[in-house]
């Protein structure tokens, strides 16, 4: 029996919730840190570019991917490896780590990254953002990473006095088009979002906003895709979950968000 209009009309109404695999770069391997330290080291993999790959060919609407070294160092360091990834795989990349300034930025555009995070930046000199949001519009994106109800920066090495909502409406009114929020001491624990600071946040601002840290299972993925529905949250961005197996991205595009996330 045919689906009445209506139902159809209810199964378009439904916002996906873009799933998107993290890729952490250190030393030309894929690693991930616990709460940020880099003192506390996890590799998974030796070649990064096949685990590009490898989401992408279970379905990964875009990848995050994230130069660790350059996020210590200030500055870039891993642009030759991106630009790999990037070539590798048909679907948007989006960088982070390290982009402190508009050739920083430039420098990863033509890496050929869709998108591109700043963080630091934002923080240190927010005058300078309006101009940026207005010359990039979507292509770049503020990191909103929060340790204790503040900001951090500098590759999460130091706590600024900043309120993470503050901020967060700061770079709205200046004319940002995407967060990306990360409660620094759930990265990469599995314990869970910290949904308490992530509905604060989607109560103060309208734009688009990506959540990572601490992603425990397909049964969190799913209460985020409820959450989407009534809120601008747009998307979760997932490491170590994926890497220990606590989620099946084919699994999840083929079920929980229809396979479009697009």
């Amino acid at each position: 029996m045919p689906c009445p209009d209506s139902c159809q009309d209810e199964r378009r109404a439904v916002k996906p919730l873009e799933i998107i695999p993290a890729i952490d770069l250190r030393g030309g391997r894929c690693v991930r840190l616990l709460q940020g330290d880099y003192a506390r080291e996890t590799v998974y993999a030796e070649e990064p570019i096949a685990v590009a790959q490898q989401w992408a060919s279970l379905g990964a609407p875009r990848l995050h991917v994230v130069d660790l070294d350059g996020a210590l160092a200030g500055e870039p360091q891993q642009l030759s490896l991106v630009r790999a990834i990037c070539r590798a795989v048909s679907i948007p990349v989006q960088l982070g780590g390290g982009i402190r300034t508009e050739m920083h930025l430039q420098q990863a555009l033509e890496a050929g990254v869709q998108r591109v995070v700043m963080g630091s930046a934002a923080v240190q000199c927010p005058d300078r953002m309006a101009g940026l949001f207005e010359h990039y519009g979507e292509a770049l994106v503020v990191a909103l990473d929060m340790r204790e109800g503040r900001v951090a920066m500098a590759g999460w090495q130091m706590l600024s006095e900043l309120d993470y909502l503050r901020f967060a409406r700061l770079m709205e009114q200046l004319g940002a088009k995407r967060l990306l929020f990360t409660n620094i001491q759930r990265d990469g624990t599995l314990q869970g979002v910290d949904g308490e600071s992530l509905r604060a946040l989607l109560e103060v601002v309208r734009l688009p906003v990506l959540v990572s840290g601490g992603i425990r299972d397909e049964s969190e993925i799913h209460a985020l895709h409820a959450l989407a529905q009534t809120t601008s949250l747009e998307g979760v961005i997932v490491g170590k979950a994926l890497y220990e197996a606590k989620i099946r991205l084919e699994a999840f595009y083929k079920t929980a968000s229809g396979g479009t996330n697009s």
